[in-house]
């Protein structure tokens, strides 16, 4: 199977196909569903030629590692039996009001009882990290949690990956990324050779989840920003993905939109970051599942070329 074949059956197309030229009076009395239908498939020939042509980018470490290719099995979106959690998660994680609000920088005053705060978490060994999390009480959002989300993974991990803040699902599970936004994120681990268990550790900006996973507030992630700073000071990774748009604002305190963040490697804690769009994103936009894979390829070459230098 050809690149091009390849992603169009990620993109969920059987076949490749292009319309026949139609002379003017057979296409001004096509039906309207059949006119629309031609020009979608258009538009998926368009994106998986772009596709290709991203991949056909060569690393530029000679060594890098052989990859399962990126097929229906490994880099899918769930069975269309699910489309009904599909629907909640999506809603939830990405509605009009959400996303047309920005992430505001973190211009946080420094204080005597913040500053003190802040070191004496910096000083914290994993097990007492895990516990000031568990226990904290030091924002609003303890009073609606269910459980604390601490993160998920391997404590030596190459890999760290960084979402927003936990939804419903990991409320209730104090797991990040369940539900089929965490199906679709394996997946995409999957396509990579990795796993939640292996050489990936899983984390969020916030620790507890907003109510109606609303937007978090500037105090709230201050507040909990020296707990992942921790966090990743103690694995000390060699990337790290961003997921989704507030969670790479957040970070790299910018408001410039995802679309623009992505393609280049920017800096957290001076680990090189990687931003790319979020599972509960891509369960509805299809078309952009290839320029995630396009996003994860190039993490992959900041980690190859991390560990040539090393």
């Amino acid at each position: 199977m050809n690149r091009r074949a390849m992603f169009l059956e990620v993109l969920g197309i059987p076949a490749e196909w292009v319309p026949r030229k139609a002379p003017v009076t057979a296409v001004a009395e096509a039906p309207l569903a059949e006119t629309i239908v031609m020009a979608e498939a258009s538009e998926v020939v368009k994106v998986a030629a772009m596709a290709e042509a991203a991949e056909s980018v060569k690393s530029v470490d000679s060594t890098e590692v052989a990859t399962p290719p990126m097929t229906a099995d490994n880099f899918d979106t769930p069975d269309a039996g699910d489309a009904a959690e599909i629907a909640e998660t999506v809603e939830a994680f990405d509605t009009p009001a959400r996303a047309a609000a920005p992430a505001v920088p973190i211009l946080r005053q420094s204080n005597p009882e913040q500053d003190g705060r802040d070191a004496a978490i910096a000083a914290m060994d994993w097990p007492t990290l895990a516990a000031s999390v568990a226990g904290c009480t030091d924002c609003g959002l303890c009073a609606t949690r269910t459980n604390t989300v601490f993160g998920v993974g391997d404590q030596r991990a190459e890999w760290m990956l960084v979402g927003e803040a936990p939804g419903e699902n990991e409320d209730l599970q104090g797991e990040p990324f369940v539900g089929q936004a965490g199906k679709l994120l394996d997946n995409m681990l999957a396509a990579l050779g990795l796993a939640r268990d292996r050489n990936v550790y899983i984390a969020n900006v916030l620790k507890c989840r907003p109510p109606g996973n609303r937007n978090p507030e500037p105090d709230e992630v201050a507040q909990c920003e020296p707990y992942l700073k921790r966090q990743i000071a103690l694995i000390k990774p060699k990337v790290i993905v961003v997921l989704g748009r507030f969670a790479a604002q957040s970070l790299l305190r910018s408001t410039t939109p995802i679309g623009k963040l992505r393609g280049t490697v920017h800096t957290y804690e001076g680990i090189p970051v990687v931003v790319t769009y979020h599972p509960a994103y891509l369960l509805r936009t299809l078309t952009d599942k290839a320029r995630a894979w396009e996003d994860l390829c190039l993490a992959r070459e900041v980690l190859n070329r991390a560990g040539a230098q090393a």
